[in-house]
């Protein structure tokens, strides 16, 4: 690694609503929600939407998630 100032990574200034990157993890060892399935799928919370995700989940298990993402 380079001394030079422009390669060494400095800590980002915190900013009011985001989340920090210590708190930020990919969820992959974690069992996914209905609530993770219907936020990733772009739709609303809703308790139709909710049922979704809990079909899709029972049905495809985490890949109902991975699915959702790009």
């Amino acid at each position: 690694m380079s001394e030079d100032p422009e390669s060494v990574s400095e800590a980002a200034p915190e900013v009011r609503g985001v989340t920090p990157d210590r708190l930020l993890h990919t969820g992959a060892s974690d069992r996914p929600s209905p609530e993770d399935v219907v936020l990733a799928s772009g739709r609303d919370l809703n308790p139709q939407t909710l049922e979704w995700a809990r079909r899709k989940l029972a049905e495809e298990g985490r890949s109902a998630l991975d699915k959702q993402l790009p």
